[in-house]
């Protein structure tokens, strides 16, 4: 077997590898800690003073009209609970048009809410909602 000579013993070899080794151990355990200012403690602060804070917005909760109370059964709700409610309903009672599931086709409590209309397009809900919040 004839070896193959590489300029440098196997123990300046091995003393190379280990060298690596540790350096590359470095990188992962001496990963700078956060302070105070670091953005991930930052976005910590942030989403527990969130947590805390009242609903404001389509989360608050308003009151609204007898006719939507008589279909949602509540004095007050949120906007975005009011609809997802709805929609609950709609489905419940199977009003999605067969040939084409984006219309509603009305019922009387929801003529009342949708202003008469027989028939309306899913993007129209949120709008035709917005009266009835007080």
């Amino acid at each position: 077997m004839a070896t193959i000579s590489l300029g440098f013993s196997s123990s300046v070899f091995k003393n190379h590898q280990l060298q690596q080794q540790q350096q590359q151990q470095a990188v992962f355990t001496k990963a700078p800690t956060p302070g105070p200012g670091h953005a991930n403690l930052r976005r910590t602060r942030i989403s527990c003073a969130a947590a805390k804070r009242e609903p404001r917005g389509i989360t608050k909760p308003r009151p609204i009209s007898i006719e939507m109370q008589e279909l949602l059964g509540v004095a007050e709700i949120p906007r975005t609970q009011a609809l997802k409610q709805i929609w609950a309903y709609i489905k419940q009672h199977n009003l999605q048009d067969p040939e084409n599931k984006k219309i509603i086709v009305c019922d009387e409590k929801l003529k009342k809410i949708f202003a008469g209309k027989d028939r309306v397009g899913f993007l129209e809900v949120s709008g035709l909602i917005n009266p009835h919040f007080l």
